[in-house]
């Protein structure tokens, strides 16, 4: 293709999040970048999820500190790019004793530093829409923003402000350094990092079918309340608990499980545990569930929709709620929370699969540059 510069530092494939992320990286490390996208805009699952940037409940050790420092650069790229931070911190409300436990348990980890307990009744008192429960906890290491309108937002300021050249609507089909084919011409750059999201097949595909990767679909929702509210951040339940590892990997974790083995059986059949957050116009994004196979199930369920929204109605008293958007989101899933490797000298290939990607990718993207950099 004519327009297309003739050499770079670094190749980015993909423009999710873990793609943008890396690209950023790179110009802060004073590298001239290209990032080339097979659509016309990103469409996976970095703008289908919750825009939530999660650190409390991340898998302890690496993940969670990966966390950590996403978050905080998160809040430096948010504010230069002109992308809004809807709301920061998290409430996980504890409705069973079992989930109490877990909840102490974890406070008395390092994971559980800055965390504090809130009174029930007082929140109750001041959040009349909130359900009763035994236990609140607060963190205050999240932040949230619209995902849909964060990664174009993230996008525009990498091309216009930080330099990046983005070729969309180019494929790449192979990866030979120093040249990079792709569907409209060649590049040519020193290192490239491969980002594929949930696309297994068009790039290092052997790489990646050893690595176990499977495809996780899950359903979301936008909830109109039915009143007037404002979230004070981001909530989750006692299903989370068993969920996200670092809490549920802790031994505690075993006696709620049981008990919503027999209390709740089918929303854990779904792998639904419950994630609420808010939008600037007051309606909320809710959700997910997780289920594993091959492909991309391209179906939602009105009845593993009805399972996300009992376990709402668990939470939130709020019975004129209503969905008024419907979404699927995939992701690439396999044991481990992350897959990295390095095909060839200075090329990286990377996939983050445990469903963190928005709360865990700046950090990654260190990761992989170092990769791609390493003789």
């Amino acid at each position: 293709m004519s327009n297309m510069k003739l050499g770079y530092d670094l190749v980015v494939v993909g423009a999710g999040i873990i793609g943008l992320a890396t690209a950023w990286t790179a110009r802060q490390r004073g590298m001239r970048v290209a990032v080339v996208e097979r659509n016309a805009k990103a469409i996976g699952a970095s703008v289908r999820n919750f825009g939530f940037i999660t650190v409390t409940g991340q898998r302890r050790g690496e993940h969670w500190r990966r966390a950590q420092e996403t978050a905080a650069i998160w809040r430096e790229v948010a504010s230069q790019a002109g992308i809004d931070v809807i709301h920061e911190g998290l409430h996980v409300l504890a409705q069973r004793p079992e989930a109490v436990a877990v909840l102490e348990a974890f406070m008395a980890t390092e994971m559980g530093e800055d965390c504090r307990w809130l009174d029930t009744k007082q929140a109750q008192r001041d959040w009349p829409w909130l359900q009763r429960g035994m236990a609140l906890l607060h963190s205050p290491h999240e932040c949230r923003v619209e995902s849909r309108d964060a990664i174009p937002r993230l996008s525009h300021w990498l091309e216009h402000s930080m330099g990046v050249d983005f070729y969309w609507n180019t494929a790449v089909t192979s990866v030979h350094l120093p040249q990079i084919s792709t569907s409209r011409g060649s590049l040519r750059a020193e290192h490239c990092v491969v980002c594929p999201g949930n696309d297994l097949n068009a790039l290092f595909p052997n790489w990646l079918a050893q690595a176990g990767i499977r495809q996780c679909t899950l359903q979301m929702m936008r909830v109109a309340p039915g009143q007037a509210l404002t979230l004070p951040s981001a909530f989750m339940s006692d299903l989370s608990l068993v969920r996200y590892e670092g809490y549920a990997d802790l031994p505690e974790a075993a006696a709620l499980k049981a008990r919503l083995q027999a209390e709740q059986a089918a929303h854990l059949e779904e792998g639904i545990h419950l994630i609420v957050v808010q939008s600037a116009d007051g309606s909320m994004v809710v959700g997910d569930s997780h289920v594993y196979g091959a492909a991309e199930q391209p179906f939602a369920s009105a009845a593993t929709e009805d399972l996300i929204m009992d376990e709402f109605h668990q939470v939130f008293n709020l019975p004129k709620a209503r969905v008024t958007e419907r979404w699927v989101g995939s992701y690439a899933s396999a044991d481990d929370v992350v897959y990295k490797a390095q095909p060839s000298l200075g090329v990286a290939l990377g996939v983050i699969t445990g469903g963190t990607g928005a709360s865990t990718s700046f950090a990654f993207a260190r990761e992989l540059l170092d990769l791609a950099t390493t003789v």
